[in-house]
């Protein structure tokens, strides 16, 4: 006998008159409330909705259904005004860690947010989808006359894909509930012991939209409203459901959308118990730490798994998806002891070329169901091809996860087993990376675990509720961005010791196009510098940030170009650098300075200024020709490549580099002219005369040959160790850097000797390398801001 049968045989016995109760479902722990929330205060009364459908017909159903979705809409604008009061003070808190007077430690502020504005991403996304299609909706609704159009109008209206969406996402509530308590604590502690942190809290402010009265709340107050909000989720899907006819092509979405969410909360309420069912010897619990989609590779073939990691163990399974009316199961694959488990990680890696032709084909057929859905979302027919066409896109976006991802974690056990695991993304490698050491290092016990037991409470216990599939999304959003975003990388610091280091840019978006790209790796330095992403050009209208990535700082530009869908290109060939013009290079890699010249002149200035003769003496034909073939297909591999060269090697290439230009880096048209300054007897006037003459070449050029100056003479100061002064790399380098205009060209002016070519050549460099105030090279574009742009896009 449950808690209210024996209340109300205690009523009865003392004759108390006791209404019957309705049936009531056990998520609805705030029914009242909840009801409230779906309807539009604008309505005088409000409607009693049952736990079943009793409308008399179809168009009662849509209307009611209407009436829901507006509650919903105002509901999610409500909770996500108080979600950014929540979030109002992280960024001042955040900042303020860093002080010698911190309000809270960087840690009592990502314990205190944690999840929160992944939980307010989330349910903007959900919002700005549904108010879009309620929009155009009331928009083209019938007027009241046209009572037979109704239905026809309201079975146009699909919402069910953005609620799945919303709940396949709904495990980001299960970290959040995991250290809700957590973050109270911090809280009530900070709130007693700091009277800065009291004032905030006990004072956050939130708008009530368009009549501008803002409603205060204490900082425990807003932390508990998405504990609120979830509770409601069922509430609200079994309400939409109801007034949702069967026929619907809303209600099967709507109907997994449900079941997803009752096991979620089924879930949330059993695990601490699941998670208390085994307790190690040294007292710690069998607890869930992460889950995830990964790859698992087994002889060769890859399979789409999902990985738990326990506090002891870790636990991989294959997911069998719930037809209607099942749950969905999962099935046991192995499972290793983190007890001296070992990691190895591999995070450069490059996919065959065989494996890139077969995921562009993948990608080229997922784009084309993708407009054959946008197509059938714009008739009031072809629901049966749209669900055909979905479920294909749902497969080959399963086939294409499998097979794209590249990064590699093994495990290898004390017991000699091991498993290789891809991952599609560095950032995720690292986390799982990160999670499963943390855990190694803690001398954890292992428990022979129930392998059915432990595998079957899966469903209840994840946090990932589905493999991250974009093929749900049937129609784009309208506020979604749909472009080409150019990513350049400049500079980083707050590096603790000097590294070679790259970064690594991803972006979210649909599978089938590009989601990351690569810097090469940097020269060993506290302070990198890139300059600029591969492959991105730059132009104008980018707007400049700094990133703070814990105590390392980034700072980069962005540009986001919009346009029309495309279908995915296959992977562009890099183009070659060697016999290109210098301008052409520095455009197609927006930079002044050609990465050629600068990776060359890193390595030499990292390993060679000491090297006697260096760049006298010449390195093998053979490694110059593969650093050159390197630079001309491949940035990335040519950097590791020149890591490892002979350093001549490396001069040698950068030699050759300036002698293979079309045109030298000092156009022949200013030959003559610099001949002719060489007869001017005062130096000073001289030099003036030849700087002034410099700025009349092209910016890739003046800047190259400003930057290879200032090498050079950074390079004669060590002319002591290498013997190598002003005079000698003035005779090395002056005839590949200038070069005298051809006979019977249409020169302008006398011609010079050609006993006396290289005499120019050569004297020329000296005096440039002679000057002791060299402008300083530019190497990068400038990246202004234009007024246009003061929005990032993102």
């Amino acid at each position: 006998m449950d808690v209210y049968q024996e209340a109300v045989c205690y009523l009865e016995s003392q004759h108390v008159p006791v209404e019957a109760e309705t049936e009531v479902l056990e998520e609805d722990v705030f029914q009242e409330e909840a009801v409230s929330c779906l309807l539009s205060p604008l309505l005088p009364k409000s409607l009693d909705f049952p736990d079943t459908p009793t409308f008399s017909s179809p168009e009662e159903m849509l209307e009611r259904r209407l009436v829901v979705l507006k509650g919903i809409l105002e509901s999610e604008e409500v909770y996500l005004r108080e979600l950014e009061a929540l979030l109002m003070p992280m960024k001042a808190l955040r900042a303020s860690a860093g002080t010698s007077q911190p309000v809270l430690s960087s840690r009592q502020v990502q314990t205190v947010f944690y999840q929160v504005p992944e939980l307010r991403d989330m349910h903007q996304s959900f919002f700005s989808g549904l108010k879009a299609r309620l929009s155009a909706h009331c928009q083209t609704e019938p007027g009241s006359g046209a009572e037979g159009e109704m239905s026809y109008a309201g079975f146009e209206l699909m919402v069910g894909d953005l609620f799945l969406k919303m709940v396949n996402q709904i495990g980001l509530y299960g970290g959040f509930i995991e250290n809700y308590e957590k973050a109270v604590e911090v809280v009530r502690k900070c709130t007693h012991s700091d009277p800065r942190f009291r004032t905030l809290a006990q004072s956050m402010m939130s708008s009530n939209g368009s009549d501008k009265t803002r409603t205060t709340y204490t900082f425990e107050a807003l932390l508990y409203k998405p504990l609120d909000r979830v509770t409601k989720t069922t509430l609200v899907l079994r309400d939409l459901l109801n007034t949702t006819p069967m026929e619907h092509g809303d209600y099967t979405f709507l109907q997994e959308a449900l079941r997803l969410s009752r096991s979620f909360l089924s879930g949330v309420n059993e695990s601490s118990q699941c998670k208390r069912e085994v307790t190690l010897s040294h007292g710690m619990r069998r607890q869930l730490m992460r889950d995830g989609f990964v790859v698992d590779v087994s002889e060769g073939e890859r399979s789409l798994r999902h990985l738990f990691l326990y506090t002891d163990l870790l636990l991989c399974t294959r997911f069998k998806q719930a037809t209607r009316g099942k749950q969905d199961q999962y099935r046991f694959c192995w499972y290793v002891p983190l007890a001296g488990l070992k990691l190895h990680w591999i995070a450069d890696q490059e996919r065959s070329l065989d494996t890139n032709l077969r995921l562009h084909t993948i990608r080229t057929k997922m784009h084309l169901l993708r407009q054959q859905l946008q197509q059938h979302a714009k008739g009031s027919k072809g629901l049966a091809l749209a669900a055909r066409s979905r479920k294909k896109m749902e497969q080959l976006e399963l086939m294409l996860l499998t097979h794209s991802p590249v990064y590699t974690l093994e495990l290898h056990s004390p017991s000699c087993k091991s498993h290789t695991l891809l991952l599609s993304s560095l950032y995720e490698l690292e986390e799982w990376r990160e999670a499963i050491h943390k855990l190694t290092t803690d001398n954890i016990e292992t428990v022979p675990p129930d392998l059915l037991t432990l595998t079957s409470a899966c469903v209840k216990l994840r946090m990932t509720q589905q493999p991250p599939l974009h093929s749900t999304n049937t129609v784009e959003n309208e506020e979604s961005l749909c472009g080409t975003l150019s990513v350049a990388i400049h500079s980083a610091c707050g590096l603790q010791q000097p590294a070679c280091v790259y970064v690594c840019v991803e972006v979210d978006g649909y599978e089938f196009y590009d989601k990351q790209a690569q810097t090469h790796s940097s020269v060993h330095s506290l302070n990198p510098h890139w300059d600029q992403l591969e492959s991105k050009t730059l132009n104008k209208r980018w707007r400049r940030q700094t990133l703070h990535l814990g105590q390392v700082e980034v700072t980069l530009s962005l540009k986001y170009c919009p346009h029309l869908l495309k279908p995915p290109s296959s992977t562009a060939q890099q183009q070659p650098v060697f016999c290109i013009p210098i301008e052409t290079v520095a455009q197609q890699e927006g930079v002044l300075v050609p990465h050629v010249v600068r990776c060359c002149v890193d390595e030499v200035e990292r390993r060679g200024m000491g090297e006697v003769g260096i760049y006298r003496i010449s390195g093998t034909t053979s490694d110059i020709a593969m650093l050159k073939t390197a630079f001309n297909s491949n940035l990335r591999e040519a950097v590791t490549r020149l890591r490892s060269a002979e350093v001549n090697a490396v001069t040698g290439v950068l030699k050759l580099y300036f002698r293979e230009l079309p045109q030298p880096l000092i156009p022949t048209e200013m030959f003559q002219s610099l001949a002719r300054m060489l007869d001017i007897q005062d130096i000073n006037s001289r030099l003036v005369s030849m700087l002034s003459l410099l700025h009349s070449c092209p910016d890739p050029n003046r800047h190259t040959f400003l930057y290879l100056l200032h090498h050079l003479q950074r390079v004669s100061e060590k002319q002591d160790v290498n013997r190598m002064s002003l005079q000698n790399l003035a005779t090395v380098f002056g005839p590949s850097l200038i070069r005298p205009p051809v006979v019977g060209l249409g020169q302008d002016g006398p011609t010079v000797d050609i006993s006396q070519e290289v005499v120019v050549q050569v004297q020329v460099v000296l005096c440039y390398l002679q000057c002791n105030n060299l402008p300083e090279a530019q190497t990068s574009l400038p990246h202004d801001t234009d007024p246009e742009d003061e929005t990032t896009h993102m």
